[in-house]
């Protein structure tokens, strides 16, 4: 017999059902003792809008309750309270991307997406941020999990969506901007034409760079750089 087939094969050929269940028992111990060195940390990440009436314990009690099933470690919790989601700097959250970056867990869990990015934009940008670090993402309620094969390709799709999004950004503001052009509209901050005579006043009356801008309404560089003209 052939050496992959001896493996399976009791002794003097007589295979039994009962050999080929022990060989598949010792696998099934190996996978599992392998799984056990591995003991995965997650941190759970909650955020509500306004404390009238909203409180994160719903979607923590569901948090725990998945890691629980998934046999992860919690190794904390980050809750934004009356944080809007249209802010990008929350305290708890830059809070969990900063313990991600010391990879002080493997795995962030949220409720659902919205709970955590901001936008599309800024939902691939923090995602791609936990990826570098080696940091897996799961939504519990939109069944996103990047750390399965399904999850990742999902990420892709979302990055492709972002890219797409930005770039009918930048074609209509184009599209206006070619507008605005085609109608006479001048683009940009207003011009302010101030002559040379109040800079030289003002500066001979002892004010200073910022105190001329201030009370003529322009630049501290402008100022500077209409003084070195003069002079």
């Amino acid at each position: 017999p052939s050496p992959e087939h001896s493996v399976l094969r009791p002794a003097r050929g007589r295979r039994t059902a009962g050999t080929i269940l022990r060989y598949e028992d010792m696998q099934d111990s190996a996978i599992e003792h392998s799984a056990a060195r591995r003991i995965m940390r997650v941190a759970l990440y909650a955020r509500v809008s306004t404390q009238n009436g909203q409180h994160p314990e719903m979607q923590l009690a569901e948090l725990r309750e998945y890691a629980a099933r998934r046999k992860w470690v919690v190794a904390g919790e980050y809750v934004d309270e009356g944080v809007s989601g249209s802010k990008e700097s929350r305290p708890a959250l830059n809070s969990l991307m900063a313990d991600a970056h010391r990879r002080r867990f493997d795995i962030v869990a949220c409720w659902k997406v919205d709970r955590f990015g901001r936008s599309l934009k800024h939902l691939v940008n923090a995602l791609a941020d936990l990826d570098s670090y080696g940091v897996a993402f799961v939504s519990i309620r939109d069944n996103l999990d990047l750390s399965t094969p399904t999850g990742r390709l999902m990420f892709q799709i979302i990055g492709a969506m972002a890219e797409f999004e930005l770039s009918l950004t930048k074609e209509r503001v184009k599209c206006g901007l070619d507008n605005a052009r085609a109608q006479g509209k001048q683009l940009g901050r207003p011009r302010r034409v101030v002559g040379h005579e109040q800079l030289l006043r003002l500066k001979a009356g002892g004010a200073s760079i910022r105190e001329i801008a201030t009370a003529l309404g322009i630049s501290y560089g402008t100022v500077r750089m209409r003084l070195r003209q003069v002079s």
